[in-house]
């Protein structure tokens, strides 16, 4: 496992945590009390809260790689003998 492709996985890792933790907590300006803006969408939430989602999901991505990283470090799937390693 070379460097860029630790920073590939890495990455594609993020992006599908991210699209899990996006959704949390989310409340749309009805179900938080608020009054809509002229034009804002019904299902566009009132605090989506985006900066404690990026953190959130980088702690998750960093378990998330360093499990992907002992597993493939150490073989412990026993992968590299079966494609030949």
């Amino acid at each position: 496992m070379t460097w860029f492709n630790n920073g590939i996985a890495f990455v594609i890792i993020y992006m599908v945590t991210l699209f899990c933790v996006l959704p949390i907590g989310v409340k749309t300006a009805e179900e938080a009390g608020e009054a809509k803006l002229p034009g804002q969408a019904d299902s566009a939430p009132a605090n989506p809260r985006l900066g404690f989602k990026f953190l959130l999901t980088f702690g998750i991505s960093c378990v998330l790689f360093g499990i992907y990283y002992v597993v493939g470090t150490y073989d412990l799937l026993g992968l590299s003998a079966r494609f030949d390693r």
